[in-house]
């Protein structure tokens, strides 16, 4: 196994593939070393591209994955073959060989798949989006009752290092869906190192979200990319950085 790649270990179908990438194994340089795989943070682009090429090369794609130019908003698109990056922060397909994609530093990445192995999606979930509904429209694109969905939290900043404003635990109590759902959001925030304040778990805050949804089949959620520095890009941690991609995608 290729240690430069992270393999989620959950029982997706066969015919579901799933890989997260690190910082580890590319040709990005500077804050940016090594494998860096987004356009938008001021890398070499044609080192990019080259990371995004062997990446493909790794992984056995017959094709480009869908892009997305990520907005911490809530559209999610249905993912296409046609090389075309869409704005969105989260996609979805049933075409065999098509993989979606999210870039993340920080924010949180979650893959999802049905029991049956016909459809898939990845999100991209920072605070934002998580709070504004992201993961519910992303659910709803899929159309598949939610006892039949898996679910995967790639990694992402640990509640230890993400300290934030008042403003967003009241993001998430405005969108709770029931009163279960709020006392688990209330669970998710301990209290920060300055008043109204708080350290904010996203695994928590999207397990309280997705159990609201009926989802109870959630796997992985135990990273910190703020604190493993030879591993993960963080913004937080260095604001200069590069992005790692989480992709899943359908084989024939």
């Amino acid at each position: 196994m290729n240690n430069a790649l992270i393999f989620p270990d959950w029982p997706a179908p066969s015919q579901v593939r799933s890989c997260i990438t690190t910082r580890r194994g590319g040709q990005s340089s500077g804050p940016y070393a090594d494998n860096n795989l987004a356009l938008h943070v001021d890398d070499n682009p044609e080192v990019v591209a080259a990371n995004r090429q062997a990446l493909c090369q790794q992984l056995k794609l017959s094709q480009e994955p869908q892009w997305l130019e990520q907005i911490h908003g809530i559209k999610v698109v249905s993912a296409q073959s046609d090389g075309w990056v869409r704005t969105a922060d989260a996609c979805y397909t049933s075409e065999p060989g098509l993989a979606c994609a999210v870039m993340t530093a920080d924010c949180l990445p979650i893959l999802m798949c049905d029991k049956a192995g016909t459809r898939v999606a990845a999100v991209h979930a920072g605070w934002r989006g998580l709070a504004k509904g992201i993961v519910r429209n992303t659910v709803q694109q899929l159309a598949v009752p939610a006892h039949e969905l898996l679910v995967y939290l790639g990694p992402a900043i640990s509640q230890l290092h993400f300290e934030v404003g008042v403003e967003v635990l009241e993001a998430f109590f405005n969108t709770a869906q029931d009163a279960a759902h709020s006392e688990a959001i209330a669970a998710a925030f301990k209290p920060g190192s300055r008043p109204l304040h708080f350290h904010a778990d996203i695994y928590a805050l999207a397990r309280a979200e997705l159990h609201a949804l009926g989802i109870g089949s959630v796997y992985g959620g135990d990273y910190c990319t703020f604190n493993e520095s030879e591993r993960f890009y963080s913004y937080r941690r260095d604001k200069v950085t590069g992005r790692m991609a989480s992709l899943i995608w359908l084989i024939s």
